[in-house]
């Protein structure tokens, strides 16, 4: 009996130290697969054969547990930094449109107020003021595509608005009623006044609906001198984009040009630039 409960004891051993066997060389294989998948950089299946540059500050940020940025965050290539279409189409953020509608504004109830129902003015300078206004809105939204057509646009809004400033002049000529110059108090009042922004109706309603015919005149030409300001420098820095960026097609031809021709220095890497050489 003894003799056979030795046996047993030791066949009883074997069969724990077969498993503690097994179990540490699982331990060891499941150690690499570990270290495989740390070692395993994301950013490399993103862009097959792409050179992948690994500084000292990435190499810290990993070590101190921070989170560096991920390939997959940049939605275009770095060659894709010129739009197609360019920015434009917010027009009510222009302070010149602003300026424009505010114009339009008072004109409407100017000319219905002070002038006879007879006088042709009346449709003359209301129409006037929505050319400088409409055409600052149809300039921007297009040129979304149109660069040339904004252009052209913007510059007929100008001269419209410059036929309302003559017309509110021959009013106050005529009538031998007083223009103010441009450094007295008055004007200056309303110069400090149109440096407020955004810039709506309601800033001058009460000098509108309160003041004599003369005065409301006068404020309108302060703000047509303003907005004249504003479209002549918006008109300066639209010449400028245009002569950097051309126009639509210009455009389309180098996006089309890039697309078919990538650069190859984005797409080699170091190893394979080496052996070209």
């Amino acid at each position: 009996m003894r003799g056979a409960e030795r046996a047993a004891r030791h066949e009883s051993s074997r069969k724990r130290a077969r498993t503690h066997a097994f179990s540490r060389s699982d331990l060891r294989f499941l150690c690499r697969r570990v270290s495989t998948i740390l070692r395993f950089r994301p950013e490399q299946t993103l862009r097959p054969g792409a050179a992948v540059k690994k500084d000292g500050n990435t190499a810290k940020n990993a070590r101190n547990g921070k989170q560096t940025s991920h390939d997959s965050h940049n939605s275009y290539p770095s060659h894709a930094s010129e739009r197609l279409l360019a920015p434009r189409g917010d027009y009510k953020t222009l302070l010149s449109f602003q300026k424009a509608e505010i114009i339009y504004d008072i004109t409407f109830r100017f000319a219905h107020k002070f002038l006879s129902k007879s006088d042709r003015t009346i449709d003359q300078m209301i129409q006037s003021a929505r050319s400088g206004k409409k055409n600052l809105l149809v300039g921007s939204k297009a040129g979304i595509t149109l660069k040339e057509t904004e252009i052209k646009l913007t510059n007929v809004a100008r001269a419209s608005l410059e036929e309302l400033l003559d017309d509110y002049m021959d009013y106050l000529r005529a009538r031998d009623l007083p223009i103010w110059n441009k450094d007295s108090k008055e004007a200056q009042y309303v110069r400090r006044l149109g440096r407020k922004t955004p810039q709506t109706y309601e800033d001058y309603r009460e000098f509108v609906e309160t003041r004599p015919p003369e005065v409301v005149a006068n404020i309108a030409l302060c703000l047509v001198h303003q907005a004249n300001y504003l479209i002549d420098k918006q008109l300066l820095r639209l010449e400028k984009d245009f002569l950097e960026q051309g126009g639509l097609r210009e455009r389309m031809t180098r996006a089309r040009l890039r697309y078919r021709n990538p650069p190859q220095a984005a797409s080699d890497s170091p190893d394979q630039q080496g052996n070209r050489r």
